[in-house]
């Protein structure tokens, strides 16, 4: 797993897709069930740690903090992503 919300937001969606599998003996589902249960606690936090991060960039820019210090906090940043061209 990395550490962006673009990444969070992904394995959430995965474990979703696990879920709707209608393949899953009552068993596995449970499994599922107790393992999304605890991606949704850690998730909630992580998007706890990006609220914050959030609002203290949005209080530097209200306090026109200085330029060098001056930049999203390294959770909202987003990775640059490679285009491929045919």
């Amino acid at each position: 797993m990395k550490n962006t919300l673009q990444d969070l937001n992904d394995h959430l969606f995965e474990q979703l897709e696990r879920l709707n599998d209608d393949d899953l003996t009552e068993e596995q589902l449970e499994k599922e069930l107790k393992r999304a249960e605890g991606m949704t606690r850690i998730a909630a936090q992580i998007i706890s740690n990006g609220e914050l991060a959030y609002r203290t960039m949005v209080h530097m820019d209200e306090y026109a903090y200085d330029g060098s210090i001056h930049h999203a906090p390294a959770l909202l940043q987003q990775k640059q992503q490679k285009v491929l061209v045919s």
